[in-house]
């Protein structure tokens, strides 16, 4: 008999008994969902912290400082950086963040000289909405992150507090680059002037190299430059410096692994527990299709694809859950003005199901080998 044929039939004994399947569907769509956040957060971690082959940026902050309201450095630095070998160029930057401790819902202002950014490391952003003109001609003007905007949802023309800065949308930017998402570019004059005045101190200054492996060299360059200077320095490339600052973010998302393996054993639980259940009310049905001449492999098979269909739903229904929830919400894991994107798409929500269905395969492996295994006679006394 063709096994394609039996399709209706494996539909029939999954909704034969509605409740027990339903809270079987619930129970695995909750864990996928848990599963599936968690592996949003890896990837996060995994995207805004691995170091790539052609990355050529440095990130130059004062030795032995964390948040960034404690780095302050001299925007005359900037010239010393510049006469390093191998430095094509310098942006200072001036950070301000409504809270430097990890947290979902964190501001970054990056205060840049407007120019030499547009020029250099802001020439990667991708204006959605708005207007890089008015950006340039107005002073309190802010280019958001698109994550930050909708988080927030801003638009451009609106204007918004944060961090005890008061500042106008003037355009919306998306970046392949996990840290202008979250961000707000402003001008370097206005964060430095904003709360008390510290005009000519900046927070970090990032350095373009000419190429990724002088990025070792460089970095200890401009170190022995200041190392005897009353701010001394200390430089990383970009992806070590967030990985430097988010320890606690990585540590907290190893642990959270734990926890998808968790919810991996739960759904298989479940699965196995409903199938198990399936099985035993149904034994001289099994006898009976044995009797018509299904061979025990069939009869295996429909039981393994019963439980195949309840993890695949269930994993579809919590793991579609979890794409909506991390797109809808923009959610993003930062720490000293450091931000880590909670990443969720579609090739997640595939691995996911792959994941389920061989869940419910390895579910019902034990009760379709029991099943086929039975003499038609010992099914009929046991029923």
């Amino acid at each position: 008999m063709n096994p394609l044929r039996c399709i209706p039939y494996v539909i029939k004994q999954v909704t034969r008994h509605r409740v027990r399947s339903l809270l079987t569907v619930l129970g695995i769509a909750i864990a996928m969902f848990l599963f599936t956040a968690v592996q949003a957060m890896n990837h996060g971690v995994t995207v805004a912290t691995t170091e790539t082959a052609n990355d050529t940026t440095l990130v130059v902050y004062r030795e032995d400082r964390y948040c960034p309201a404690t780095s302050l450095l001299p925007q005359d630095y900037q010239r010393r950086i510049e006469d390093v070998e191998g430095v094509v160029s310098v942006t200072p930057m001036k950070v301000v963040v409504s809270n430097c401790r990890t947290s979902l819902d964190v501001v970054t202002f990056r205060g840049v000289p407007k120019a030499e950014f547009i020029d250099g490391l802001g020439s990667d952003l991708a204006l959605l909405d708005g207007s890089i003109e008015e950006w340039m001609s107005r002073t309190d003007a802010a280019l958001l992150g698109e994550t930050l905007a909708n988080r927030r949802g801003l638009r451009p023309g609106q204007r918004f507090d944060a961090a005890g800065i008061t500042a106008y949308v003037a355009g919306i930017v998306r970046s392949d680059d996990a840290q202008d998402q979250n961000v707000a570019y402003t001008a370097l004059e206005f964060v430095q002037l904003a709360g008390r005045d510290q005009l000519g101190i900046v927070t970090q200054f990032n350095v373009r190299v000419a190429d990724a492996s002088m990025l070792d060299r460089v970095s200890k360059d401009i170190d022995e430059v200041f190392r005897t200077a009353q701010e001394p320095t200390a430089t990383f490339s970009e992806k070590a410096f967030i990985g430097r600052v988010a320890d606690d973010i990585i540590e907290l998302v190893g642990f959270a692994r734990w926890l998808g393996l968790g919810c991996l054993a739960a759904v298989l639980a479940l699965v196995a527990n409903s199938i198990v259940l399936g099985v035993q009310s149904r034994v001289s049905e099994h006898a009976v299709l044995q009797t018509l001449g299904f061979s025990g492999r069939l009869v295996a098979g429909l039981i393994v694809a019963e439980g195949v269909i309840l993890s695949v739903i269930g994993g579809l229904v919590g793991g579609a859950a979890a794409l909506a929830v991390a797109r809808w919400g923009s959610f993003a894991m930062s720490v000293e003005g450091t931000s880590i994107p909670i990443v969720a798409d579609g090739g997640l929500l595939v691995s996911g199901l792959l994941v389920c269905g061989l869940i419910g395969v390895l579910a019902g492996l034990v009760p379709a080998w029991q099943a086929s295994r039975r003499e038609i006679a010992a099914c009929f006394r046991m029923a």
